[in-house]
């Protein structure tokens, strides 16, 4: 198999930390951030996606790369209804780059987007791939924007819908349901916005298990896909789920109180869609994948952080929970 050069970007994120050992399988990883400074230390790229249009082509043209992974996204959906220029320029015209960069010079892009873009308003059926969009905020118009330019411009592009994203790093609900547990902190969670929880771990195997299978086989069955967890959870359903994984890991030692409530009873300047379960089918049919139930995905990731909290004696805790 040829050897890539792939530009990740997005490395001090949770989904790109995931990606970027995994993707040394395929050849020379460059790591980017905004301003390169990479997580545990060491220097990489700087790559700044709010940066004017023509000044990130021309780094990105610099560094030639035959794949892009863009796993980079502004993604404090509340804050993006303060700023919705920041979240336009980093979620839709960065991508168009990317995207303009891979038609002109036969590169791939892997692109990774939300559940944000629908607007919720069903609560039986899944959405599918094909279903409208309506998306009901600036983080949610910005994500659709991101996609459409890339389904526009670049010929060889992987477009990945997730939802929920959590992992044992990084700003997530996951790490902020541990934290406030570990203080002894009452948790008061919303019970009426459902969705597909999906560990970051899951979506980096999956990339890595397309790439592996497409670039073998020397084509390439680009597209649109959701790749998210089996199941649905209530974010209360998930909170519940993570402090019982949590006791039986010893994560946490007490019980803690735990209360639904509406989504009125918590005030957010984005609208949040209500119903954000997404199938999967189609991405498990194409690439003959088989993605967990959120229930499995999140004992392994509860176990993973187990062991580290054990490693290290310690659990660094994150104080908000901003969406995928």
């Amino acid at each position: 198999m040829k050897a890539h050069r792939i530009l990740l970007t997005g490395v001090t994120g949770q989904l790109g930390f995931a990606l970027w050992p995994r993707l040394r399988l395929f050849g020379e990883v460059l790591p980017a951030t905004r301003h390169g400074a990479l997580p545990g230390g060491g220097r990489g790229l700087a790559l700044d996606l709010a940066a004017e249009p023509n000044m990130l082509a021309r780094d990105i043209a610099r560094l030639a790369p035959s794949i892009i992974v863009n796993a980079a996204a502004y993604t404090a959906v509340d804050r993006a209804e303060e700023e919705p220029e920041l979240a336009w320029r980093v979620n839709a015209e960065a991508p168009a780059v990317f995207a303009e960069y891979a038609a002109a010079h036969g590169a791939w892009l892997i692109h990774y987007s939300t559940d944000y873009v629908f607007d919720g308003r069903r609560s039986a059926l899944p959405w599918r791939e094909e279903d409208p969009t309506a998306p009901l905020n600036a983080y949610g118009r910005s994500k659709l924007e991101g996609e459409e330019a890339i389904r526009r411009i670049a010929p060889r592009h992987l477009i990945l819908r997730s939802s929920w994203l959590y992992g044992p790093r990084g700003r997530n609900f996951l790490r902020t349901i541990l934290a406030r547990a570990r203080r002894g902190e009452a948790l008061r969670v919303v019970d009426d916005q459902v969705g597909s929880p999906t560990a970051v771990s899951v979506v980096a195997e999956a990339t890595v298990f397309i790439l592996a299978r497409e670039l073998a086989g020397g084509s390439f069955e680009g597209g649109l896909y959701h790749l998210a967890c089996a199941g649905q959870a209530s974010w209360f359903d998930f909170a519940s789920a993570i402090l019982e994984e949590a006791m039986a890991a010893g994560i946490i030692a007490h019980p803690v109180a735990i209360e639904p409530i509406a989504s009125d009873q918590w005030p957010a300047k984005a609208v949040r869609p209500a119903w954000s379960v997404l199938d999967s089918s189609r991405a498990e049919q194409v690439f003959a994948l088989r993605l967990p139930h959120w229930r499995v995905a999140l004992r392994d990731t509860i176990a993973e952080l187990a062991e580290a909290v054990q490693a290290s004696g310690l659990f660094m805790g994150a104080s908000t929970c901003p969406s995928p």
